[in-house]
């Protein structure tokens, strides 16, 4: 395998989770529908707000990449759910089906070998498809380890689940 294949590999394996990241199933698997909107104390989000958050900023990530007229959310704001709970029965569905298309479609842009990772996003201030990529692994990571905390304190977390 070259290098560049190579290094296509490890940054699909990293914005998928695994190895020593959790992954996004794993994360938000077999959550009670009462818990979703949950806050325990001491811990600034519910799993809710949690799934919201990491769907917007991957998707503004990936839009970003993509699209020279895509327009970001209002920061933070427009990053994060209204509310603590879902606004429906079937937003959490929408939200987790969201996130993995577009974490598919990040994943497929780096591994399409058409695409420069190294090349500056022409509509960017410096930006690369590299460096996107492994700005939505690190989000990523740091969100579902939150969501880990977050299902511990509500008692919706075993042990053995993260590997």
């Amino acid at each position: 395998m070259n290098e560049d294949m190579a290094l296509r590999d490890h940054l699909v394996q990293l914005l998928k989770g695994g190895s020593a990241h959790l992954d996004f199933k794993a994360a938000f698997a077999d959550l009670a529908v009462e818990m979703r909107g949950a806050k325990p104390s001491g811990v600034p989000h519910s799993p809710w707000r949690l799934l919201e958050h990491l769907r917007i900023a991957q998707w503004d990530i990936l839009e970003f990449c993509r699209n020279p007229k895509h327009i970001s959310p209002s920061f933070p704001d427009g990053y994060w759910p209204a509310g603590d709970a879902p606004p429906n029965s079937g937003a959490w569905d929408h939200s987790v089906a969201g996130f993995e298309t577009d974490l598919q479609a990040m994943c497929d842009l780096v591994a399409d070998p058409a695409t420069n990772l190294f090349a500056r996003i022409p509509h960017g201030k410096g930006q690369t498809i590299l460096r996107e990529a492994l700005l939505v692994a690190d989000h990523n990571a740091y969100h579902l380890g939150q969501m880990v905390v977050v299902r511990r304190a509500l008692g919706a977390w075993a042990e053995d689940q993260s590997g």
